[in-house]
């Protein structure tokens, strides 16, 4: 597998032979998660299911940011402590992705957890001179990492000049960051230098060595996290170690609204709750990989309408497979071996899941075209329901498995309708159609016979 590496501008290789550790730097938790959220963790899970189809063992590590400026303000706007807000906010997140389908990271760290590990990495810096104490706090010395800027691609005096930088008259360089800021506002610690707690990108960089070691595979995020968080997180933590810190740094493109930025200014951000209740998680994980995972995404109902309707066809699909009961056989185990490698090589070309969904949608429309032309025959799905569901699991999605009791179920329900259609009770006929309905069991005229589909319930659709 290939993939792009921010740093290096470059594909770089990953190294399957072993187990490939990933850190993903998860969210602030001040406030509920959203849409820009969800693409990069969507995007983070589908690259581990399929490492691990291939057999690959995978240690994914994703933090939560639990102690932090927003958290702290949050807490005093609502008369409470960062504790109780970070404590809310973490129990919504599992909420949201476990309703997206995300499997759940080896460890979830919180910085508030590590406050220890964070202390020794700075004592470390501070011992080789890197890091200094001034009366606001410990900052990092970024003349001391000749590279700083090797990640954004951005130097030095256009960075002196930009408007991100804080101003702190007790920093000995404009550029400095803090990895412990002075405080006496709940939460703090105690520290050798005095009590506070730490600056932001300190956290990843401790917590990240701590659970990987000095060097592991994979660091992503956002695109937005490129500069200034993963640029000090480069910075302080090769400092300390004297080592590369991640092999290849992996990052996910925003999620525009009509072509602009979500912000709480403009009041256009979509949260994952909102989205999930409109339009629920297969729906919402199609779009996520829908384009580039490098690039930007615009969110929009019609491009959520068209995903909706591509669903419904692989709905479709599974509903062929499992009710494919003729003789019939189409050879068709040369299409799908195609198909499974026009997948796989999408994915392993930099992970472009916009080409695996297009080999995805070609399996689906070539079963549902075999079905409409009464050739699906029980040989022929027997071939494509094991590959059907494995680019399913892969790109977590689900169609919930209908058990052979709940499918005899429905076929009792329909034999009867026949059974009164033909003994003209069409208001008998009529009761279990409506039935079926609110069971949302869609029927499927072929030749010569029904068939069923029970299709996912989307508010969005009434």
């Amino acid at each position: 597998m290939k993939l792009q590496d921010t740093l290096s501008n470059k594909e770089q290789e990953l190294d399957i032979s072993k187990k490939v550790k990933i850190y993903l730097c998860g969210v602030t938790v001040y406030d509920e998660s959203h849409i820009g959220h969800a693409r990069t963790i969507i995007v983070f899970d589908v690259l581990r299911r399929y490492l691990e189809d291939k057999g690959i063992e995978i240690e994914f590590i994703q933090n939560f940011t639990d102690v932090d400026d927003k958290i702290i303000n949050r807490a005093q706007a609502e008369n409470t402590t960062a504790e109780a807000i970070s404590t809310t906010y973490i129990e919504n997140y599992f909420k949201d992705f476990d309703g997206l389908n995300v499997e759940h990271a080896t460890n979830y760290p919180r910085a508030t957890e590590h406050i220890e590990d964070i202390i020794q990495f700075i004592e470390k810096l501070i011992k080789k001179q890197i890091a200094y104490v001034s009366k606001n706090g410990v900052y990092f010395a970024v003349s001391k990492f000749p590279e700083y800027g090797k990640l954004s691609k951005k130097k030095i005096e256009e960075l002196q000049s930009g408007a991100r930088i804080e101003v702190d008259e007790a920093k000995n360089n404009p550029l400095d960051f803090a990895v412990w800021k002075f405080s006496d506002t709940k939460p703090v610690w105690e520290s050798p230098w005095g009590q506070g707690r730490p600056g932001w990108h300190i956290e990843c960089s401790a917590m990240s060595v701590k659970y990987l070691g000095e060097n592991f595979d994979i660091h992503g995020g956002g695109r937005d996290l490129i500069f200034p968080h993963h640029e000090n997180e480069i910075a302080q933590s090769e400092s300390c170690t004297g080592a590369q810190f991640a092999k290849i740094w992996m990052h996910v493109g925003m999620v525009t609204i009509d072509g602009e930025k979500m912000s709480k200014s403009v009041g256009n951000i979509k949260s994952i709750k909102h989205v999930l209740g409109n339009w629920g998680p297969n729906i919402i994980r199609l779009f996520c990989l829908s384009g580039h995972y490098s690039k930007p995404i615009d969110y929009s109902e019609e491009l959520l309408k068209e995903n909706f309707t591509k669903w419904r066809q692989a709905e479709t699909c599974y509903y062929e497979l499992i009710h494919a009961n003729s003789q019939n056989n189409e050879n068709i185990l040369p299409v799908i071996s195609k198909l499974t490698s026009e997948f796989n090589d999408a994915l392993e070309d930099d992970f472009n899941t916009h080409l695996a969904l297009s080999a995805f949608f070609q399996l689906v429309k070539e079963t549902n075209r075999l079905a409409a032309e009464e050739k699906l025959g029980m040989k022929d799905a027997e071939i494509i329901k094991p590959e059907f569901q494995r680019m399913l699991k892969i790109l977590g999605l689900n169609i919930p498995e209908m058990t052979l009791e709940k499918k005899q179920e429905i076929d009792n329900i329909i034999e009867s309708r026949e059974k009164f259609r033909k003994e003209k009770q069409f208001e008998e006929a009529d009761k279990i159609r409506d039935k079926l309905n609110e069971m949302n069991v869609e029927l499927i005229d072929h030749k010569g016979k029904t068939i069923w589909m029970k299709k996912e319930s989307i508010k969005a659709e009434n």
